[in-house]
């Protein structure tokens, strides 16, 4: 690691890519960041969320500057390729270097938001820098709902301006964000006996690029779930088979890669079973050639399971995964490019205790418009016989044209690198809504180093722009 720049960025990265940190499981990094403190004497602080803030002093001459707080988030998405073998409760991120980006083998990098963690912690480390008095935020179970930020109580922080160290486009400072909200259809099935006279192949979506649901939900992709439905809906109307068993997507906030069901059929249908699927699968990797260029489609004999899924209740499901919407809804009518409303179809899950959970997210700047989004969904799932819930609701982050560490920021950008910087609000969840909440007065922007393909196992960094980014964040902190 020492090869890479700045060096101290990535020796903090390297720590923090030892310590297992899916979220809700992020105690290994508190301790970390508690041992961290008391080594150099700092003063830290850790609420019941297991969120924590440590203090430095500010640099001498810069003692009357204002409180600066530089917030990330501890927790990852944990994903991987069906083939790897990985233990995210307990390995070590297995990390590689090539043609300028840092990825992971198979899984998830973690650099969302690891990154942004390992820049505070060089911030508290370096004695040499100057700054004003700096409070450093680390949040937890950023990924499944924001409950870090949701749990911060007033007082916790005391300053005015706070840095976000979220964000994955060098060159672009974010001032707003979408706000969202999970949605969770739950279908009753019952398992019933296999007819003779049948045999069962397991069905296969994968190598989908998969991606970041709300960064990445314009872009078309493959959504493995839907793909899945598609087939099964449209054989199903030439051929009478069942479904044991479906299964496919995982995080809320990723779009789905890999989905798989278990289809029993009847002997005599077998070879137009399998004609029909190298039909369909020729289709599909043509219509995701240019996006999804890895996508695979396989069908493999399998050992018949111990029953299937009634074939009223398998209809259903069916028909509302391939109808359910997925991808953007509305464009933003006030910031061009920019998507104001999405839902994502994230998961289809199924319980050996007879229910099926059919996980979703909508996402939007608009508060009505997002929960209008939510609500389409419900009546689609309603209409097809499932219980539905919505759950974590968080809100937006409206931008602020006029923010004085926008300003700041510009400046310091153009006076680094000779250009300006691109201000943009982003159609991924930030925490910075919630911070409202508890601190109406904070004066907020986000800003990071280029990241692709996060919330998947694609995610990379690009390592020449981490050092762009050290150098803005260090600017600021000298300047304000």
């Amino acid at each position: 690691m020492n090869t890479l720049q700045p060096e101290s960025i990535f020796s903090f990265f390297h720590e923090i890519c030892q310590i297992p940190r899916e979220s809700g499981n992020e105690r290994g990094m508190t301790e970390y960041l508690r041992a961290f403190a008391d080594r150099r004497g700092l003063e830290c602080r850790t609420d019941g969320a297991g969120n924590v803030v440590i203090r430095k002093p500010a640099s001498s001459g810069k003692e009357n500057a204002p409180v600066i707080v530089l917030q990330s988030h501890t927790d990852m998405v944990c994903e991987k390729n069906e083939d790897v073998f990985f233990d995210f409760s307990k390995d070590a991120i297995n990390y590689y270097v090539e043609d300028g980006w840092m990825k992971a083998r198979g899984t998830t990098l973690g650099a969302d938001d690891g990154i942004g963690v390992a820049a505070q912690l060089a911030v508290l480390d370096d004695l040499t820098l100057v700054h004003g008095p700096i409070e450093c935020l680390f949040t937890v179970s950023e990924e499944t709902g924001l409950d870090g930020a949701r749990a911060l109580a007033p007082g916790f922080i005391t300053g005015e301006i706070l840095l976000n160290l979220d964000s994955e486009d060098e060159g672009e400072v974010f001032i707003g964000c979408a706000g969202g909200i999970d949605t969770t259809a739950r279908f009753q099935y019952t398992q019933v006996p296999l007819p003779s006279g049948t045999k069962t192949v397991k069905v296969t979506v994968s190598g989908g690029t998969g991606g970041h649901s709300g960064d990445e939900i314009h872009k078309d992709l493959c959504n493995a779930v839907q793909v899945l439905a598609r087939f099964l809906w449209n054989v199903r109307k030439k051929i009478g088979f069942d479904i044991a068993s479906i299964n496919g997507g995982n995080k809320r906030n990723a779009i789905a890669r890999e989905a798989f069901a278990l289809c029993v059929i009847p002997n005599r249908d077998m070879e137009l079973f399998r004609s029909l699927f190298v039909q369909y699968s020729d289709e599909v990797t043509g219509e995701y050639r240019i996006t999804d260029p890895f996508l695979r489609t396989e069908i493999t004999s399998v050992g018949s399971p111990s029953g299937m899924i009634d074939r009223h209740i398998a209809d259903r499901i069916i028909a509302a995964l391939y109808s359910c919407p997925h991808g953007v809804l509305a464009m933003s009518k006030e910031i061009p490019g920019l998507v104001e409303t999405s839902t994502n179809l994230a998961s289809v899950k199924m319980d050996v205790d007879g229910e099926i959970r059919v996980g979703t997210s909508q996402r939007s700047a608009i508060d009505s418009a997002r929960r209008n989004a939510a609500m389409r969904i419900e009546s689609l799932f309603a209409l097809a016989g499932a219980l539905v819930t919505h759950e974590s609701e968080y809100p937006g982050w409206a931008p602020n044209s006029h923010s004085p560490i926008l300003r700041v920021c510009k400046e310091a950008y153009e006076n680094l690198f000779n250009t300006e910087v691109k201000v943009r609000a982003i159609h991924a969840g930030l925490e910075c809504g919630l911070f409202l909440n508890a601190f109406p007065h904070l004066d907020m922007i986000s800003f990071g180093p280029t990241l692709k393909g996060v919330h998947s196992p694609g995610e990379r960094l690009e390592i020449s722009t981490v050092q762009k980014f050290w150098l803005l964040l260090l600017e600021i902190l000298k300047t304000v």
